[in-house]
């Protein structure tokens, strides 16, 4: 197979997990907030957090020739055009329940946490070391399903508490993953927090973020802001446990056989086994 069409079929795919992931989170957020779900809301904002990662992914900066090998070669104008196609296909979606900033937020973030603006002597690029990539997707996350989920439900402490439980899991799971990327980082200059703090402090911050996080959550269904939701905010906790606690530079780089996959099944795999369990805890109780 020709490298150059191997490499932009990779790029296409890239992000298809990821947006499948939004669509589940974007579900969660619903249970929480108690509404029925919207299958059409679900589809658009799966195509704008495609859109999203596949223009990052298009528009690869040095750490991620090194992170993202495969990606090396691809046709990046198609790459764009994909975005284009999945962001308006979103947008319109979106727009239909009068929802407009949740779609141009990620985009315009992701933006410019790839590529930076500049504008005279001043710039601005938000992809960064010391926690603020980590914290710019976490707000990204958290800030657009919240904004989603404002269009049904205005409650200020609900919404707070969406914002914080899906924008605290991603900055934990992006620092999780700047465990893989440790070379491409270091040649390219770039101190993330594994970097900058050292392994055996960065898992500390993220158990102590981890365990804040699910207390203001547990917090949230005692005062009633959020619906109490126990076999998914059971499922995140231990998701999050484990993969703080097994992960680290020396398992990524000796894993094998199913381990390989250690990564990918505890941030795919969660949500998915929530629901299951929630399914099943639900037909058992009725």
């Amino acid at each position: 197979m020709n490298t150059r069409y191997y490499s932009t079929l990779h790029l296409l795919n890239s992000s298809t997990v990821v947006a499948i992931s939004g669509i589940l989170r974007l579900h969660v957020a619903f249970l929480f907030a108690g509404l029925d779900p919207l299958i059409g809301v679900y589809f658009a904002y799966g195509m704008i957090v495609y859109a999203t990662y596949t223009l990052d992914r298009a528009l690869g900066c040095e750490e991620d020739a090194i992170n993202r090998s495969e990606l090396i070669g691809a046709n990046k104008r198609i790459g764009i055009l994909a975005c284009i196609g999945a962001f308006f296909t979103g947008f319109i979606l979106l727009a239909r329940e009068n929802i407009y900033l949740a779609s141009l937020f990620p985009l315009v973030t992701g933006y410019i946490y790839s590529q930076g603006i500049s504008f005279r002597t001043y710039s601005l690029k938000l992809k960064g070391g010391t926690g603020r990539k980590n914290a710019v997707i976490g707000l990204t996350w958290g800030g657009s399903i919240a904004l989603i989920v404002s269009r049904w439900n205005s409650d200020t402490l609900t919404l707070v508490s969406i914002f914080l439980f899906f924008g605290l899991k991603l900055f934990i799971n992006s620092t999780l993953f700047d465990f893989k990327d440790v070379e491409g980082d270091l040649r390219a200059g770039i101190r993330t927090l594994p970097i900058y703090l050292g392994e055996p402090i960065t898992r500390r911050l993220l158990l102590g973020v981890c365990i804040l996080l699910h207390t203001i959550m547990a917090v949230s269904v005692m005062v009633g802001k959020i619906r109490p939701e126990v076999a998914i905010l059971f499922c995140s906790f231990l998701f999050g446990i484990t993969f703080i606690s097994v992960y680290s530079i020396s398992f990524e780089k000796h894993a094998v056989g199913i381990k390989k996959y250690f990564r990918v099944i505890m941030v795919a795999g969660e949500i998915p086994l929530a629901l299951i369990s929630r399914s099943v805890l639900a037909g058992f109780f009725s």
